[in-house]
């Protein structure tokens, strides 16, 4: 099988105005919401850094400057945490700062999934890149983004993750038509369409936030008219590819089957936050035995 070259860069979209979670967000930004005691944009960087994708441009916007302070060192915290003795902490401020080389490119106009993406083309050139939604937490045990990589070096062209949902939800989400392929969890995708309606829908596998793409994405991004919600939307580009392997490839989906937490929507980042918290070595022994507690009295 044909090797493909290595992947080395990722694009974080984190533009969006996060008014799901106002007025918390109207001048903090939904991404440096903190999931236990770390911003949930901190976790999808390391995700990426798990990957092997060192090289990470974040699309950002009006704002969202905080986003490039938490990735930037901070010399006045680091060096009173340093008089102080306090190592653990100090280790903790300087982690994010060492994660991976940042870069950073403002969307100026909110045109949807698909122009933040395009916003990346100068950025990442010619080479296949990958697309990490920050709304999309996966759980570092369960190394998806890794296996979508090995996928795209193995069969070249694009591949999405993709995970089976109940069928009243499904048009919460991008749904793919696939077939089955030699691997167990790799399915060829051969269409696309943005939030069906569940009688419309191809089949029970909804895309989720993660993206190893083809570089011909971008000039399908500009022809691309705005679609559904009058946006530019990345589904209808990948319809193209899936459609004609000509022009980059074929694409393929990674079924997922492990530990996502979704922190776009309120009730599943509090969920997220009790999971994560509950799994902690340091918090969860004491919150689990509070949280037993709490559930025997309100019940």
């Amino acid at each position: 099988m044909t090797q493909h070259p290595r992947i080395s860069k990722a694009v974080i979209p984190a533009a969006g105005l996060g008014t799901r979670f106002l007025p918390a967000t109207k001048a903090t930004p939904k991404e440096m919401l903190p999931v236990v005691d770390k911003p949930a944009i901190q976790y999808v960087v390391e995700e990426a850094v798990a990957a092997g994708l060192d090289d990470v441009l974040m699309v950002t916007g009006r704002n969202k400057r905080p986003l490039e302070d938490h990735f930037d060192r901070n010399y006045e915290l680091e060096s009173a945490l340093q008089k102080k003795g306090d190592a653990g902490r100090l280790a903790k401020v300087q982690e994010s700062s060492d994660l991976a080389t940042m870069h950073y490119v403002r969307q100026g106009d909110p045109k949807g999934l698909g122009h933040a993406v395009l916003c990346a083309a100068p950025h990442v050139g010619d080479e296949p890149f990958a697309v990490l939604l920050g709304d999309d937490l996966i759980d570092p045990r369960d190394p998806l983004l890794q296996r979508m990589v090995e996928v795209q070096e193995q069969r070249g062209g694009s591949v999405i993750a993709l995970m089976e949902v109940a069928p009243e939800q499904i048009h919460l989400y991008g749904c793919a038509a696939v077939e089955t392929t030699e691997d167990s969890d790799v399915v060829k995708v051969g269409g696309l369409v943005e939030k069906p309606d569940p009688a419309d829908a191809p089949s029970h596998y909804a895309v989720i936030g993660r993206y190893v793409l083809d570089p011909n994405i971008f000039d399908i991004l500009r022809r691309t008219e705005p679609g559904r919600g009058g946006e530019i939307q990345l589904t209808d580009a990948l319809q193209q590819l899936a459609e004609d392997e000509k022009i980059g490839g074929p694409v393929h989906g990674v079924v997922f089957k492990g530990r996502r937490y979704d922190t776009g929507d309120r009730g599943d980042y509090l969920r997220a936050i009790v999971r994560l918290a509950c799994e902690r070595e340091d918090l969860g022994p004491d919150f689990r035995t509070w949280l037993r507690s709490y559930v025997a009295e309100e019940m």
